[in-house]
């Protein structure tokens, strides 16, 4: 069973899964009120440089400035001061040097978005600028041709890398992509053209466009997704959009007959989503808890900088000894944290506590088991070996913001604690504020207290012996005032 990309496609939002052997993998997302900036070309305007941090905010039309480090800024000798780009030096800088002498504030800069702004971050943004095409990578400040590692066989890719740098410019540089391979040097000159011609105008407009100003604007996620994911191994491509599904057929007859075959329009009366499964994979992932089918299962925490993994053995007690049921359980563990990591697209520290193992042998068989599922991830990870007490720590590079980030916002009444405050909790903090306005000078003699409705009757059902206890400390009546306007832990005490 092969791969299927299955397209969601409507005014305001552009939703795009990919099923491998017949399992959701991978699931994004694209709004129209907030499309992804990843790969457009900016003309920023430095607005602050930070020596200290080794860093700089620049202005690219964005909310928030975008964030400049200094490793990502690439200088000329040669760049010509009067128009202000900022281009590139050798490929091997001999020493870092001050970001204060490679970049001034005021100055105009041509900027690539390397990660969309996340949470309260804004975007980071990179020098190294590079133009993507169906079967090549341009760069244009390099000189070097690359090959992707995911092509393996070395005899094509000796082949690969003779066409490319014969069909290449003196100067710049190009990576073959993974679907390149087995192409012919015509379809590589195609590309070449349409990616030298690309950049030429991206240059006009950093020479023309006043700062901020975008230069170069990536494809949809639709037209991305066939870019970058269409490739042998797809065997279906379905969209529910009849005008989106002309411009693909058209597309495709144009420049890529081959996928002309696998292109399919959904017509069945129910949401796409549901009927190939994908709405309940991803109620799934917006779940804190995912059970295996063992009856084991892992607790998820996100917070701003790190993720909690936990597993559990829950219902399953096994056949065998305890030890062989808690590593059972992990090694199945293993394969659903991958996928729900790649699923909802987690980034940046994550801790796995799997179930302690006393055996040394357990701990490296989970450990192989779990090094050998991150190789089919396509995100870049680093995992250390599982700690005595059963930790493993990770890192997993994260370019877009995660799916529960992006479906979700934080409660309004938790402030993303996740957890509120007991009834109980809200009542004693109540008698509190009491208890001091009794000791003021002039103490209130009666009392309207607004709360919320599910409040008001814990108190009057629960707690009413404390109801009468604050009126005893005021030494008057105490009124309620309800209303499902008040946020569950707001309260008010107003004099009568």
């Amino acid at each position: 069973m092969g791969k299927k990309i299955i397209i969601n496609h409507t005014r305001h939002e552009i939703r795009v899964a990919l099923i491998e052997n017949g399992v959701i993998s991978e699931i994004f997302y694209e709004r129209v009120k907030n499309k992804s900036v990843v790969g457009d070309i900016f003309k920023g305007k430095v607005l602050k440089v930070l020596p200290g941090m080794e860093s700089a905010f620049i202005d690219i039309g964005l909310e928030k400035a975008a964030f400049l480090y200094v490793d990502d800024i690439r200088t000329d000798a040669d760049s010509d001061d009067d128009n202000g780009i900022n281009n590139i030096q050798s490929d091997i800088r001999p020493e870092k040097q001050n970001i204060s002498s490679l970049i001034k504030e005021g100055q105009d800069i041509m900027v690539q978005v390397s990660k969309g702004p996340i949470g309260s971050k804004g975007a980071r943004i990179t020098c190294n600028v590079t133009l993507p095409g169906r079967n090549l990578v341009f760069m244009p400040h390099v000189n070097n041709v690359g090959v992707s590692r995911q092509i393996r066989d070395e005899k094509e890719r000796n082949r690969l890398r003779k066409i490319v740098s014969s069909v290449k410019p003196d100067n710049t540089g190009f990576i073959v992509r993974t679907v390149a391979a087995g192409r012919s040097e015509e379809e590589f000159r195609h590309d070449v053209e349409y990616l030298l011609n690309t950049w030429n105008e991206t240059e006009k407009k950093f020479k023309t466009y006043r700062s901020p100003a975008i230069l170069f604007e990536d494809l949809n996620l639709t037209f991305r997704t066939i870019r970058d994911m269409l490739a042998p191994d797809v065997d279906e491509l379905v969209i529910d959009d009849n005008y989106e599904y002309e411009k693909i057929r058209k597309y495709l007859n144009t420049y890529l007959p081959r996928y002309s075959s696998i292109l399919k329009l959904f017509k069945n009366k129910q949401p796409i989503f549901d009927y190939y499964g994908i709405s309940l994979e991803i109620d799934r992932a917006m779940s804190r808890k995912v059970y295996l089918k063992s009856g084991g299962h892992l607790v998820i925490d996100q917070s701003e900088a790190l993720t909690a993994i936990d597993v559990n053995t829950g219902r399953f007690t096994g056949s065998d000894s305890h030890e062989d049921t808690i590593l059972t359980t992990n090694l199945e563990s293993v394969k659903e944290i991958v996928h729900q990591l790649k699923l909802r697209d987690i980034g940046g520290i994550i801790i796995i506590d799997f179930i302690d193992m006393e055996s040394l042998e357990n701990r490296q068989k989970v450990y192989s088991a779990l090094k050998s599922e991150l190789k089919k991830d396509k995100a870049r990870t680093k995992a250390l070996p599982i700690s005595d007490i059963g930790l493993v720590e990770m890192t997993r590079k994260r370019n877009r913001e995660n799916l529960n980030r992006f479906l979700r916002e934080p409660c309004p009444y938790c402030n993303g604690r996740a957890r509120i405050l007991s009834p109980e909790s809200i009542i004693y903090e109540i008698y509190r504020e009491i208890h001091r306005l009794a000791k003021d000078d002039k103490p209130p003699q009666n009392l309207l207290i607004g709360l919320h409705p599910d409040v008001a009757e814990y108190l009057e059902q629960e707690e009413i012996e404390t109801f009468r206890s604050m009126e005893r400390l005021i030494k008057g009546n105490i009124s309620l005032q309800v209303s499902e306007r008040y946020h569950y832990e707001q309260y008010e005490l107003l004099e009568l």
